[in-house]
């Protein structure tokens, strides 16, 4: 628990001053906000374009795709904007500059994660709930009371968001763990995690099965959105799961999290500086 409070104290301090350097030209990073916000929401414009020829993909309406669109996005971006610098690790790793992050008194993986703290991220975060916002009053839904419940509480407020958040992060730490062995593979993470959440946007049933089975059961990324979603959008999952798997998403971001860190330390312990 110390070394957790020690890691959070020092990411606030390190993402405190790339804040405060970011801040002091206010209108560079509210143009390079502003120019994140607009080149993510491009993808929901292709979507928009799509439904101009289409009424439904895979069977889903414009509203329902928005819904997991939105989810999505809002996850991801807050991992991005958290845990999106771990892609530089790689660099890090061949030009030896983490040696000097690993003689400080200070966990590397919150260096690491706060090192160059982005704040014009806070984009795509705005994005990804403007879409969420639009979509959750167009959607036409049988409102039972469990359903009901579901939207505040593991949607929005808070913890579907949260927990698709700490999933995606722990596939930024779970990628950059991986690449203290293959140093350059900053393009792997960016499969899983950019990737990802691209793929998260659409519905699973324009997926083939087998890809919808890796997503589920070896990377669960599935638990940040889609099976939420199917429950609440009271559709059946293509894999034919329990409905009650809904419910589960902080228990996933948990396990993934917990596997993230064990993975983390592994590359830590087998790091041997540049030229190992």
């Amino acid at each position: 628990m110390r070394g957790a409070a020690e890691g959070i104290r020092a990411y606030r301090l390190i993402a405190g001053m790339w804040i405060r350097s970011t801040l002091a030209y206010r209108a560079s990073f509210l143009m390079t906000a502003l120019g994140n916000f607009l080149a993510t929401g491009l993808d929901f414009v292709a979507i928009l374009l799509m439904f101009s020829h289409i009424d439904a993909l895979g069977g889903y309406t414009l509203p329902e795709v928005a819904f997991l669109y939105g989810a999505s996005g809002a996850a991801f971006g807050l991992a991005d904007l958290v845990m999106g610098s771990m892609d530089r690790l790689g660099r890090r790793v061949r030009d030896g500059t983490l040696d000097t992050l690993l003689v400080r008194p200070v966990p590397v993986l919150a260096q690491v994660a706060a090192d160059r703290f982005a704040l014009r991220r806070l984009g795509r975060i705005t994005q990804g709930l403007l879409v969420l916002g639009y979509a959750l009053p167009a959607l036409d839904v049988h409102w039972t009371p469990l359903r009901a419940l579901l939207i505040p509480l593991m949607l929005l407020i808070p913890l579907m968001l949260l927990s698709g958040a700490a999933i995606f992060s722990a596939v930024f730490v779970a990628g950059g763990a991986f690449q203290f062995f293959a140093q350059d593979a900053s393009e792997v993470q960016n499969s899983f995690t950019y990737g990802g959440n691209q793929m998260l946007q659409y519905p699973p049933t324009v997926f083939a099965k087998d890809m919808v089975r890796g997503v589920t059961f070896v990377v669960p990324l599935a638990f940040v959105n889609w099976l939420p979603a199917m429950y609440v959008l009271d559709r059946p999952y293509p894999l034919d799961l329990p409905g009650w798997l809904a419910f589960t998403p902080p228990l996933v971001a948990a396990g993934c999290c917990a596997l993230a860190g064990a993975a983390w330390r592994a590359g830590v312990r087998a790091y041997r500086s540049t030229g190992s």
